[in-house]
Parts: C-alpha cells; structure tokens; sequence
C-alpha cells in the first residue's frame, strides 16, 4: 500500500520533476514562531480547522552544518517551517539534563564514553557533529535552555532517554511554565500512564497502531484530548486516522527513519508531494527528517499553515 501510494504521487507530480527542491540550508529570512494561546489540544484544533498540518522535526532537523539537538539547527529548522522540534533528554553523570540521542558520545560529538558516566562540565566543552561528521562549532545544549529558548518559538517534544527520570524533566518544564507548550512522547501504554500520573494536565505522544490501542489508553484513565496517536512509519491508515479525528485525537505519522525511510524514497525519487498527500490522508502532524522540504510540499497544495492563525507568526 505505502509503495502504492508513493507510485501514485510520483505519477502526479512527474511533470514537476525537474523543479529544483527548496535548499538544505536556510537563506537569511524571518523566522516561524509558534506560541499556542490556550492549551495544546486547542491549537491542533485550530490548525486542522484551517485545513492546515503541521511539520515535526525529528531531533530538531540536522542538515549539512547544522548538528541533531542543537539549539543552532532548531534555529535552522524554524527559519523554513512552523515546525514542531522533537528532541532527545539524557541525563550527565551528575545529573544534568542535556540534549542527546545515544547512549554514548561518539557519534553526535567530539566526545567519547557514556553520556551518562560523564559530568556536565566536560560534556559542554564538547562539539557537537553534523550528519557528515563533521565538528561544528556547537556544544551540546542543557535541557533547561532549550526549553527556555523555545519558548514563543515552537511546541517541544521530548523523547526520554534510559539514563533520564520522567521526574526530573517534568520538574522543569513546571518551573519554566511551558507544559502547554511540550509534548512528552511515550512509546508503551505504561510509560504513558506513568506521565499522565506526573503531569495530568500535559499531551503525551502515544504509538496508536490500532483503535483498540486508544481504547486501552482510554480506558486506563487518559482523556483522549491529552493523547496525540502516533501512528507509524511504514504505511498510512487513512481509516485510522478517522477514528483518531473522531475521537479528538491527533494523528502523527512518521516518515523519518533513515536510508529505508519513506523520507529517503521521497528524496530520491523527487515525490514531495506525497508530503501533502499525507495532509489529505488525515494526518495532522508529519514527523520527518526532513522539515525543509516536508514544509515546502505542504505549502505548495495549499495545506501549510499561514502565519496570523493559531498562534503562528512570521518575523
């Protein structure tokens, strides 16, 4: 089926194919800034109102230059989307919640070790990689200052690391006031009750394969309006989608993943628009590697969000 639907959008768009995509680095421009008035359910429904998807994204949009979970490249990112920035929290050996992916330092930074055998001192004197592994001069961010310098600017969405306390993170989204605006990502129904004990008032990102998924999540005591259905990489379930709609459940698809993505046939294939078919299909929100253009295909068809609604501005 997903081959299927990529087939069908490549057709479509053929006589687009020469077109030249929207560049990897941004041109000096005014930037996107996302402040939801109100609680979060209420500006998902102020988007899908407008016929409007949203961009997620993944760990805040890497690019040639521009390293993972840094505040740099979420800069980056939100100078050509209104994105949402999903981003990763470990934890250093005493106690410092900072942005990284792995469980060791090698790959993303100059560093090398255990993120969480390694104190913050010596993690933030490091240099962060971009995707080429290339050093750049960016160091690994604190949790507590990108989601200060989020604020006003996007919706945050945080990927909890082992080496991370549940705990810790939602004590300082309270201090800072932000908990309308982040989304915190669970992957089980356990994990996601567990943060909705913690913080009831929060929307939590869960994996919704199937509507006895949600009906579980339900059931156990998590309003529908704090659940946003993360629905998967490999295909899209327009039917479940419907349910999810109906339900007041936001839909997350994944197109991200690496060299077998949908993101990668996508850019090899020039089939862009399959971006806002996926918008057309139901889903709210396209959680993507590639926010740049996943942006551009949704605007073209008519399905980005505008600046002057919702909370979003421009400038």
């Amino acid at each position: 089926m997903r081959h299927a639907l990529l087939a069908l959008t490549l057709a479509l768009s053929a006589c687009a194919a020469g077109e030249a995509g929207a560049p990897k680095t941004p041109a000096a421009k005014a930037a996107w800034r996302t402040a939801p008035e109100g609680d979060l359910n209420s500006f998902f429904e102020c988007v899908k109102g407008e016929g409007a998807a949203l961009v997620s994204a993944h760990r805040g949009g890497p690019d040639d230059g521009f390293p993972e979970n840094a505040l740099e490249t979420f800069a980056a990112t939100l100078a050509a989307a209104p994105a949402l920035i999903e981003t990763d929290v470990a934890t250093s050996s005493d106690g410092v919640l900072f942005l990284l992916h792995d469980d060791t330092l090698d790959r993303t930074t100059t560093g090398a070790g255990a993120a969480n055998e390694t104190p913050w001192a010596a993690i933030r004197s490091l240099k962060l990689k971009d995707p080429n592994g290339a050093p750049t001069p960016y160091s690994p961010p604190a949790f507590a200052d990108a989601l200060a310098f989020l604020k006003d600017r996007a919706v945050l969405q945080v990927d909890f690391k082992r080496s991370t306390r549940y705990e810790d993170v939602i004590d300082e989204i309270i201090r800072q006031g932000a908990e309308d605006r982040v989304i915190l990502i669970a992957y089980t129904l356990g994990q996601a009750e567990r943060l909705h004990r913690l913080a009831p008032g929060m929307m939590i990102s869960l994996n919704v394969g199937a509507q006895t998924d949600l009906n579980r999540a339900v059931a156990s005591g998590i309003p529908a309006t704090r659940l946003l259905g993360f629905t998967g990489v490999e295909e899209p379930k327009p039917r479940l989608f419907s349910i999810l709609d109906s339900q007041d459940v936001e839909v997350i698809f994944g197109t991200l993943g690496g060299r077998d993505s949908i993101d990668a046939e996508l850019e090899a294939s020039g089939g862009d628009a399959f971006y806002a078919d996926l918008a057309a299909m139901g889903a709210d929100i396209i959680a993507t590697d590639r926010p740049r253009a996943a942006q551009a295909a949704l605007e073209a068809e008519g399905r980005g969000v505008k600046a002057g609604i919702c909370g979003v501005s421009k400038g």
